[in-house]
């Protein structure tokens, strides 16, 4: 049972008047990851750096853990990680 862990900076946009994610991205670091967010913070309403640890063959999910957030995020987009 290989672990893969991966880094990814999910975005947030405006739809509606309700904050929707947008386009999710990979990154190689969890400094690239947090940077990145960071970044695309300035441009969209929010962004997360996540680090997602999971199962290199079957792919089940070991755990989700959330880097850094920046501008504006869901008040439960931590608690929906954590339900699935």
């Amino acid at each position: 049972m290989a672990m893969r862990t991966t880094f990814v900076v999910q975005t947030f946009e405006v739809h509606r008047k309700k904050l929707r994610p947008g386009q999710r991205d990979v990154a190689p670091t969890e400094s690239g990851a947090l940077k990145r967010a960071e970044a695309v913070a300035a441009r969209m309403p929010g962004a997360v750096a996540l680090r997602i640890v999971a199962d290199d063959e079957t792919g089940e999910l070991e755990s989700v853990a959330i880097l850094g957030q920046f501008g504006e995020v869901p008040d439960d987009f931590a608690e929906s990680l954590q339900g699935g």
